[in-house]
């Protein structure tokens, strides 16, 4: 019986414009930036800090020497903050509507310091509430110093939730990301990024 519902940030709860990140990190002299950008994982300093392995200021000071001139910490959220399409309120709907049934609500995202200043503000649904509000807990791959598909970090959150993973479905829009889970005996979801899951999701739950 499922009680825990994991879920992904990006291309799930939040519809996802990865073409707009890479614009804006292009505007910044990153000319390469559709190379070192993934929606999935990244990779070099990119990876290193939703890796947690370097601080938002570090990457800050990276990405200038890249580019080849300083940038400011605000150019740098509001280039990764571009990855942020919009956030359809039928998803918010259901992550309440899924706590209100007793469900545990739970996000796991390979995520970084950028993406939750928006994320983790009260602009982040338009409302007045940030995330924290629609979910239980939050494991964050830069503060947990883990990333998705790692078998360690799917490991983690079941260990601090104290449940078995026959008993979690998690959703996420990447392949691999939902094989690792499946592979340790989670039940899992894999809509693309910014379908429709809710209907997909109740029929797993059976409600």
């Amino acid at each position: 019986m499922i009680r825990t519902i994991i879920f992904d940030l990006g291309g799930v709860v939040i519809t996802l414009d990865p073409q707009q990140a890479v614009r804006r990190f292009e505007e910044l002299g990153l000319a390469d930036a559709s190379e070192r950008l993934n929606s999935y994982t990244q990779s070099g300093i990119f990876g290193d800090l939703e890796n947690g392995l370097i601080s938002a200021e570090d990457f800050r000071r990276e990405l200038g020497k890249l580019v080849g001139h300083e940038v400011t910490h605000q150019q740098c959220a509001y280039a990764w903050q571009g990855y942020a399409l919009f956030v359809p309120q039928r998803n918010l709907d259901c992550l309440l509507k899924l706590r209100k049934d007793g469900y545990r609500v739970l996000l796991l995202s390979n995520t970084n310091p950028y993406m939750m200043e928006w994320v983790g503000s009260d602009q982040f649904d338009g409302q007045g509430h940030s995330v924290d509000y629609y979910f239980d807990t939050l494991y964050l791959s830069y503060r947990m110093k883990l990333m998705k598909p790692s078998e360690e970090i799917f490991r983690r959150v079941l260990m601090e939730e104290q449940i078995a993973p026959e008993e979690c479905l998690f959703i996420d829009d990447g392949p691999r990301n939902v094989a690792a889970a499946s592979q340790i005996g989670m039940n899992t979801l894999c809509p693309e990024n910014g379908e429709d899951w809710t209907e997909e999701l109740y029929e797993k739950l059976k409600i």
